[in-house]
C-alpha cells in the first residue's frame, strides 16, 4: 500500500514510512536542492570533519596561555566530550522524528516542532544564520592572512596589503560557492579531512622543532594577566574552546544522508572526533609547550619573529598552502544555511536545478552572499574579537543548550534519572558560561577598539 506524504505546518515533510523524504515535489527548493539526502555515514563524517577540524583550532595554544596547563587540558577534555554527547543527542533526536515520519532538515525546523514556531522562526534560524554567516567572514579574513603569509614568506618586504588578499580569497569563493548542494561538497570535505591533519602535523612538527631548537623562547607557564583580567581571560579562553569545537549546523549535515538515517550519524561522529582527538591536542599541546605563555592568537605567527621565519621556509609555504586550501572548504560549508536561505526565497521548486529559472538567481543570489561576507572581512579585519563574542551568544546556545533541551522535552527522562539531570546541569552551566563570555568578549572588544580601523593591514 502507497505511503502519503504531506507538509505540516513548520514546512516539514511528513511521511508514512522510516525515514522517508521521498516526495520531492512537497519540499521547499532550499531543502530540495541544497540538502538533499543523497550521502552516506562516510560523508557525513567529512562534513563533521570539516565543520569542525577547522584553521580556529591554532588558537587553541592561546586560549592555554589564559588557562594553564591543568586549566586547558581539562578544559579541552571536557568540551570534547560533552559536545560529542550533545551532537548525539541532536543525532538521537532527528533519528527519533524520522523514524515516526517527519524527517527535519534544518535546525529551525526542530525548534519549531519541538519549543514551538515563534522559537524556529525568531530565534533558532536567525541565530544560527548569523553564525554561520559570521563564520563566513571569519573563514574569508582567514584565507585573505594565509595567502598574505605566504606572500610574506616568499616576499619578505612586499607591499601587498591584507585587503588585496582578501578579494582574492573571495574571487575563489565565488566561483566553488556555485556548487549546487551540500552533498555535493563530499569529495572536497574528504580532501579537507585529509589537509587538516596534514597541517595540524605540520604545526605540531613545527612547534616541536622550534621548541628544541637554539631559537627556542624562554619558555613561561604563568597565566598571564591578575586580578579581574585574568578572571575575563579565563572565560575568554573557555568561549574560544567552546567556539573551536562549534558546529551549529549538525541536522543540516544530517540531513544530507540518504534514508534510513539510524545509526549514521554516530558512526559519522566516530570518524570526525578521531580526527579532533589528534589535531586539537596536538596542536594545544605542543604549541603551548613550544611557546609557553607566549603563544599567539594563531600559533603559526610564532613561527615568524620580526618577519624572519623559524622554520625553512618551504616547509613554511607548505603548512600555509594546508591551511589555506582547507579553510576554503570550512567557507563552503558554512555558506550552506544561507543557500538554503536563497533557494528557498528564490528558486521554484517545481522546476529544475539547472533549468535556466533557478540557476540565475542561484548565482546571481550566491555572488551577492560572497560579495558581502569578502567586503566585510576586508573591511573589519579585527572580526576575530566579534565571533569571539558570536561564539559565546550562538555557538553555545545552539552546541551545548538546545541539544538538552530538545531532547528532555522529546523523550521526557524520568526527573529521577541521571539522564534527566545530567542533560539540565549542562545546558544552566552553559547558559551561565554564554552570559559571561559574552560580557568578557564585549569587554576585549572595547579594550581592543582603539586598534580598530577599516581595512586596516593586520
Amino acid at each position: 500500500m502507497g505511503s502519503v506524504a504531506h507538509k505540516d505546518s513548520a514546512g516539514i515533510l511528513s511521511k508514512d514510512g522510516e525515514n522517508g523524504v521521498d516526495s520531492s515535489k512537497n519540499l521547499d527548493a532550499g531543502a530540495l536542492f541544497v540538502l538533499k539526502s543523497r550521502g552516506s555515514w562516510l560523508h557525513c563524517g567529512y562534513h563533521l570533519t570539516t565543520a569542525i577540524v577547522a584553521p580556529a583550532l591554532l588558537s587553541l595554544p592561546f586560549a592555554f596561555t589564559l588557562l594553564g596547563w591543568s586549566g586547558g587540558v581539562v578544559c579541552l577534555i571536557a568540551a570534547g566530550l560533552v559536545t560529542f554527547y550533545s551532537y548525539n543527542l541532536l543525532s538521537i533526536v532527528l533519528e527519533h522524528y524520522a523514524q515516526l515520519g517527519k524527517r527535519h532538515l534544518r535546525f529551525r525546523d526542530m525548534a519549531h516542532d519541538i519549543l514551538g514556531p515563534g522559537w524556529g522562526r525568531y530565534f533558532v534560524g536567525p541565530l544560527q544564520l548569523g553564525i554561520c554567516y559570521g563564520a563566513v567572514i571569519a573563514c574569508t579574513l582567514l584565507g585573505g592572512q594565509s595567502l598574505k603569509f605566504i606572500y610574506l614568506v616568499s616576499t619578505p618586504n612586499g607591499s601587498m596589503k591584507l585587503y588585496q588578499f582578501i578579494v582574492m580569497f573571495g574571487g575563489l569563493t565565488l566561483i566553488m560557492a556555485q556548487m549546487p548542494s551540500f552533498h555535493s561538497l563530499r569529495h572536497i570535505n574528504l580532501v579537507s579531512l585529509v589537509l587538516c591533519l596534514a597541517y595540524c602535523a605540520c604545526t605540531t612538527a613545527g612547534s616541536v622543532d622550534i621548541g628544541h631548537s637554539k631559537n627556542a623562547p624562554k619558555r613561561d607557564y604563568t597565566i598571564t594577566g591578575v586580578g579581574l583580567d585574568r578572571i575575563f581571560g579565563v572565560f575568554n579562553a573557555i568561549s574560544i574552546i567552546a567556539t573551536t569545537y562549534g558546529n551549529g549546523i549538525i541536522p543540516e549535515i544530517q540531513a544530507t544522508i540518504a534514508p534510513p538515517v539510524t545509526g549514521k550519524m554516530f558512526k559519522g561522529l566516530l570518524v570526525c572526533y578521531s580526527v579532533v582527538i589528534f589535531t586539537f591536542f596536538s596542536v594545544a599541546i605542543s604549541g603551548y609547550w613550544a611557546f609557553g605563555n607566549q603563544a599567539q592568537g594563531s600559533i603559526l605567527s610564532n613561527f615568524m619573529v620580526n618577519g624572519m621565519p623559524l622554520l625553512p621556509k618551504w616547509f613554511l609555504l607548505i603548512t600555509y598552502v594546508f591551511t589555506l586550501v582547507q579553510v576554503s572548504a570550512v567557507t563552503l560549508v558554512y555558506l550552506q544555511p544561507t543557500n538554503v536561505v536563497i533557494e528557498r526565497k528564490f528558486a521554484d521548486p517545481k522546476m529544475g536545478e539547472l533549468s535556466i529559472r533557478n540557476t540565475i538567481p542561484r548565482l546571481v543570489f550566491r555572488s551577492l552572499s560572497v560579495i558581502v561576507a569578502t567586503t566585510l572581512a576586508a573591511m573589519l579585519p579585527f572580526f576575530g574579537d566579534i565571533m569571539a563574542l558570536f561564539g559565546a551568544f550562538g555557538c553555545i546556545p545552539l552546541d551545548f543548550i538546545l541539544p538538552m533541551v530538545f531532547y528532555n522535552v522529546t523523550f521526557k527522562p524520568s526527573k529521577r534519572s541521571l539522564t534527566y539531570w545530567g542533560n539540565t546541569a549542562i545546558a544552566i552551566v552553559s547558559t551561565m558560561l554564554a552570559v559571561v563570555g559574552a560580557v568578557a568578549s564585549v569587554r576585549q572588544i572595547v579594550l581592543d577598539a582603539k586598534t580598530y580601523k577599516l581595512f586596516a593591514n593586520m
